[in-house]
């Protein structure tokens, strides 16, 4: 008779209560799990409401090595704040998007209106992401997103945006096609897909949403910013209230600064 421990015991009468436990889908640190997890992940997404198209696009994704490279590999962040603008190109960002504005100054004006967020911090964030739309992404949104569910570095984080992106399929607002960013960032702005099934909004009157479109992208940005707290006419320097909230768009100090300074320099 084989002995067994009493946490392997302890286990096993969790999982004889809790049904669902035994096939939680467990994290991993290399490629090798990764397809177990799908099968696991895929009970707990139809559980979550995902439908016939997402689970079919989730059994298509496949282990994205460069999305783990990225991952660890976040150097920039780390830069001192004259550092990360002169490497972001910061300069180039301003410049450029003063004659964006200038350009584009009525549909500029018709976001601040609706939303109360400045010109200068859309177009900021616009030009920091991609340059522009100049580059949205060379990775498979659903494998880079899946991947990071699974890795167990962050797996709480992007579980629920791996989710979000299987129902963004079922909704035809994505393919099991879509590209993205390494870390399944999406479009002009780079939403992540939990982000877009929550502030996407159809910006340029088409019916549809879609974060590759422009106007889209950029009145979901501003509708993030306004739904996350935005106060029209308030300041967003460091130190001012509406810096908060550029905060929550993105993580990390340096690129929060970033943007304040190079969205007052496009505002003027």
């Amino acid at each position: 008779m084989r002995l067994f421990s009493r946490r392997a015991l302890a286990a096993a009468a969790v999982a004889l209560v809790l049904p669902g436990a035994a096939l939680a889908a467990a994290c991993g640190n290399s490629a090798g799990g990764f397809n177990a997890w799908k099968a696991a992940f895929a009970n707990e997404a139809a559980q979550a409401g995902v439908g016939k198209r997402g689970l079919q696009a989730l059994a298509g994704t496949q282990y994205a090595k460069r999305t783990i490279a990225a991952d660890r590999n976040q150097k920039s962040f780390k830069y001192s704040l004259e550092k990360f603008m002169q490497v972001r190109g910061a300069q180039t960002i301003v410049a450029q998007g003063r004659k964006r504005k200038a350009r584009n100054a009525a549909f500029f004006d018709s976001l601040e209106r609706k939303f109360g967020v400045p010109a200068g911090v859309i177009i900021a964030i616009h030009g920091m992401e991609t340059g522009f739309g100049n580059f949205m992404g060379d990775s498979n949104v659903l494998s880079a997103i899946s991947t990071l569910a699974y890795d167990c570095r962050r797996s709480d984080f992007f579980t629920g945006h791996t989710l979000a992106a299987l129902k963004l399929v079922d909704q035809g607002v994505i393919s099991p096609n879509s590209i993205g960013a390494k870390h399944g960032e999406l479009g002009h702005t780079q939403f992540l897909p939990g982000n877009v099934l929550k502030y996407g909004i159809d910006g340029n009157g088409d019916g549809r949403l879609d974060l590759n479109s422009m106007g889209d992208a950029l009145a979901s940005t501003a509708n993030f910013l306004s739904q996350k707290g935005w106060r029209p006419g308030v300041g967003y320097q460091e130190g001012q209230p509406n810096f908060a909230v550029i905060q929550q768009w993105n993580a990390a100090g340096v690129y929060q600064k970033a943007i304040a300074i190079m969205a007052k320099q496009i505002d003027g």
